[in-house]
């Protein structure tokens, strides 16, 4: 399966999840299970100055703690987040020799380009053909790699 295949199929069980329901007649589930993802946490050399930048050139809302509260019920934001572990020959991240890569669902992605443009920062690639959205794929100051998506307005 490719990658592109992979989220694909990610990406239509995130927007399946929004809108489907379980039949009344299902047992809740057992206790002892994953609800969701409650943090997104990484290590960085200058971690101040990282969190700053996705203040000020992403926009994310960091707080004086340091960190930021996304919150799922935003205007627009999918119900659900992805999870999914790639293949360690995936160059999916590449350039970004990191392990991980954070996708973060946006509102409006020429606002947000043109927000790092104006930053110095460019795309090193976009897509807006993909049938769940457009994204956009960055580095942040410490080499890793970000990944844009907005996704697909329901007609």
């Amino acid at each position: 399966m490719t990658v592109q295949t992979w989220m694909a199929a990610g990406l239509a069980a995130l927007a399946i999840a929004g809108t489907s329901q379980a039949a009344p007649a299902d047992p809740p589930p057992a206790a002892g299970h994953v609800t969701g993802i409650g943090g997104i946490f990484l290590k960085a050399r200058d971690p101040k100055a990282l969190a700053a930048w996705y203040r000020d050139v992403l926009g994310l809302p960091v707080q004086p703690w340091g960190g930021a509260a996304l919150r799922y019920d935003a205007p627009g934001h999918p119900s659900a987040a992805a999870w999914a572990a790639f293949p360690a020959s995936s160059n999916y991240f590449a350039p970004s020799s990191a392990e991980f890569m954070v996708d973060y669902a946006v509102d409006d992605l020429d606002a947000i380009l043109a927000r790092l443009h104006a930053r110095g920062v460019e795309p090193l690639r976009r897509d807006d053909a993909d049938a769940n959205g457009r994204f956009a794929w960055i580095l942040d100051p410490e080499g890793n790699k970000v990944e844009l998506w907005e996704p697909r307005k329901a007609p």
